[in-house]
C-alpha cells in the first residue's frame, strides 16, 4: 500500500464549468465534494494527530455546470483489451446517456481498440446511434471488437481533432489506461480541450482504487459452474479429481472468490501465494486416500516459478504465460502413477466461455451507473481519470494512481484466510 503521503487524487480539469448542465431530475454534486480514501477510525485518527491531510477523493456524479457546450460536442467511444462480460452494456449506457442528459448528438464508436483511432489501419468508426445500441446489451462481447498494444499518441490526437472529438471514452484495463493518459498529455501539450475519461474494465478485478470493475461478478457466476462441474465429476468415480483453471495473471480474484462461492472445493492456487509442487501432491494424496474425490483451481497466474516461462512479450506488454493447467495436470498424472494410485482426473478450462458471456443483471446495472457517471465527468470538464467505486460511493481516479501498481490478494487479509477456511488446505504449502 502506498503511504497515505504519497495519496494524490486531485483530477485534471479542462477549464471552469460555465455551461448550465440540461440535465433534468437529478440530485446535482458540489463540484468539490470528497470522500476519505480510508475508512478506518484508527488510521484517520492517527493522520489527524500527526497533523498529516486525510487523503480523499473526488465524488462522481452530475455538476450544477459543465464545462463543455453539448450542442456543438462530438464523442468517442474505445474498447481495449481482453473481452469481459457487460462490454455492451457500457457502450449502450455511455451512448444513451449522452443522447438523452445531454443532448450529444454525435458519438463515435473506433473499431479494434486503439487501432480504431489511427487511420492508416482502415477501421472506419462506427456512428454509434441510438438504433445502433438498441438491443447490444444482450450481447456478449463488444460491438466495436478489441485489440491489444499502444499506438502513436500524435495519430490518435490527430485523428480525434480532425473528427472534432472533444471526449474520448476508453474501456479497458491497466494498459488501456496507461494509452489512454498518454492521448490526454498529447492533448494537454496542444492545448486542446480533450476530455479522456477510462472506465475499469478487467476480468481479474486487478485495478488499483477501484473497488469492483464491471464483469467481475459475472466472472466468478460463471466459474462456479465450472466447479460444480469438477465435483460432480470427481464424486462420480472412484478416487476422481476435478481441475479448474480461471482467469488471473497476476491477482487470483477470480479463482479465489469462485472458491468462495462453491465451498465444494479442496484446493485453490493463486498469483500471490507460492506453493510447492511435490507439498501440495502429498496433500492431495492424503485427501483422495481419506474421501476418494478433490477439486483444485488454480488462476492462470500462480505458480509460474515452477514452470519454463518463455519471457516473450504478447501485444498489451504482458509477459506470456506458461501452462499451469497443463503442468498440474501432468504432474497429478505422473504423482499417482508413481505412488501406484488409480485415480480418475477430469481437466476444465472455461477462460473464453466466462469472458465471452453477456452481463448478469447485476453487472449490467454497475456497468450503466459506471457509464452515466464517465458521462457527467467528461462533460465537467474531467481528464486523464477513471472511473471508480470505493466504499460504495462512486469517485475519480487519477489514471496515475489507478496504475501505479496492481491490487493484489493480501496472503494475509481477509479473502485468503477466508479461501482457507473454505478449502481446508493447509496454510502453507511451500
Amino acid at each position: 500500500m502506498a503511504d497515505n503521503n504519497t495519496l494524490c487524487f486531485d483530477i485534471p480539469r479542462l477549464g471552469p464549468c460555465r455551461v448550465p448542465s440540461p440535465t433534468k431530475g437529478v440530485r446535482f454534486v458540489d463540484d468539490e465534494a470528497r470522500i476519505l480514501h480510508s475508512a478506518d477510525p484508527h488510521e484517520v485518527e492517527t493522520l489527524l494527530s500527526q497533523g498529516q491531510p486525510l487523503p480523499s477523493m473526488e465524488v462522481a456524479g452530475p455538476r450544477e455546470r459543465i464545462f463543455f457546450d453539448p450542442a456543438n460536442l462530438k464523442c468517442g467511444v474505445v474498447t481495449c483489451g481482453g473481452l469481459c462480460p457487460g462490454l455492451n452494456d457500457v457502450i449502450r449506457a455511455l451512448v444513451l446517456s449522452l443522447h438523452y442528459h445531454y443532448g450529444v448528438r454525435t458519438v463515435y464508436g473506433f473499431r479494434y481498440g486503439y487501432e480504431g483511432l489511427v487511420p492508416r489501419y482502415g477501421h472506419e468508426p462506427m456512428d454509434l446511434t441510438l438504433d445502433a445500441v438498441d438491443h447490444i446489451h444482450d450481447l456478449g462481447g463488444t460491438i466495436l471488437a478489441s485489440s491489444r498494444g499502444p499506438q502513436d499518441p500524435k495519430e490518435v490526437v490527430d485523428y480525434l481533432e480532425r473528427l472534432g472529438v472533444g471526449a474520448l471514452f476508453t474501456i479497458g484495463g491497466d494498459g488501456t489506461l496507461r494509452g489512454a493518459a498518454t492521448i490526454a498529455d498529447e492533448a494537454t501539450r496542444r492545448g486542446l480541450p480533450l476530455s479522456v475519461i477510462g472506465i475499469p474494465k478487467t476480468i481479474d478485478n486487478d485495478i488499483c482504487y477501484v473497488q469492483s470493475s464491471f464483469g467481475f461478478e459475472t466472472a466468478v457466476s460463471q466459474a462456479w459452474r465450472a466447479t460444480y462441474a469438477a465435483h460432480v465429476e470427481a464424486k462420480g468415480v472412484h478416487n476422481g479429481i476435478g481441475l479448474v483453471k480461471l482467469m488471473g495473471r497476476e491477482s487470483g480474484f477470480i479463482a479465489a472468490y469462485a472458491v468462495l462461492a462453491d465451498s465444494q472445493v479442496n484446493f485453490c492456487f493463486v498469483p500471490e501465494v507460492p506453493f510447492s509442487m511435490e507439498t501440495f501432491l502429498q496433500a492431495l494424496e492424503e485427501r483422495i486416500l481419506r474421501r476418494h474425490h478433490a477439486v483444485i483451481v488454480v488462476a492462470e497466474g500462480a505458480g509460474q516459478d515452477l514452470l519454463d516461462a518463455t519471457g516473450h512479450l504478447d501485444a498489451s506488454g504482458n509477459v506470456k504465460l506458461a501452462d499451469i493447467g497443463h503442468f498440474m495436470r501432468e504432474q497429478i498424472k505422473e504423482y499417482f502413477t508413481r505412488r501406484g494410485i488409480p485415480m480418475s482426473l477430469k481437466y476444465i478450462d472455461p477462460s473464453y466461455i466466462i469472458r465471452s458471456m453477456p452481463a448478469n443483471p447485476h453487472d449490467s446495472a454497475f456497468g450503466l451507473l459506471l457509464a452515466h457517471n464517465a458521462v457527467h465527468a467528461a462533460m465537467a470538464g474531467r481528464t486523464r481519470m477513471v472511473v471508480s467505486q470505493w466504499n460504495q460511493q462512486f469517485t475519480h481516479v487519477p489514471i496515475s494512481m489507478a496504475v501505479s501498481r496492481r491490487k493484489r490478494i493480501d496472503p494475509e487479509g481477509w479473502v485468503w484466510t477466508s479461501v482457507l477456511a473454505s478449502t481446508g488446505q493447509p496454510r502453507d504449502l511451500t
